[in-house]
């Protein structure tokens, strides 16, 4: 069990990612990009504590659930709680999903000073990424708020070491 401080869970979207998911939205964000669709997620002192036990209980409740997306907030300012639910979510042969501000490269640039960003990339499959832009919002855009954000295969993408877009999900 871990804590975790969290601005909120959605038990089961299906905005958030491919079928049907449970979506986490975690505290905090360095982004602060404007025209957020979350900006009371921003504040890293606000939401709520919780721990991962509360969420893996609730995801192993529900036997309809394809996956799991971790949104915010940023994901990656919280990353030993999350790995350690991505990987009882594997276990459950749930896909991982995560939401990110920063773009993949800058992911990879950070591993040496950040080595639990490239641990929790490791336990997921499909990445969005960069920042929302609200010059490039448009609601057209499957899974995305803004035509910069890519959606990555992650296990491809590390494997690579370059970003691997997922074509039928970044299709319209």
């Amino acid at each position: 069990m871990s804590k975790i401080r969290l601005a909120g869970v959605i038990r089961e979207s299906i905005v958030d990612g491919p079928g049907i998911r449970m979506t986490v939205f975690t505290q905090g964000c360095p982004h602060k990009c404007e025209g957020c669709h979350n900006p009371q997620t921003h504040d890293f002192n606000g939401g709520y504590m919780s721990d991962t036990d509360n969420i893996l209980k609730a995801v192993k409740k529900d036997p309809m659930l394809q996956g799991i997306t971790f949104s915010g907030g940023e994901p990656f300012m919280q990353c030993e709680p999350l790995i350690e639910l991505a990987k009882a979510c594997h276990q459950q042969e749930l896909n991982v999903m995560i939401y990110t501000g920063f773009t993949f490269e800058q992911l990879q640039e950070g591993f040496s000073e950040h080595p639990k960003w490239k641990e929790l990339l490791e336990n997921a499959d499909i990445l969005v990424d960069g920042p929302f832009i609200l010059a490039k919002k448009s609601l057209m855009l499957r899974f995305r708020g803004s035509s910069n954000q890519r959606i990555l295969d992650v296990q491809k993408s590390l494997t690579e070491n370059r970003p691997v877009i997922i074509e039928e999900l970044n299709n319209n």
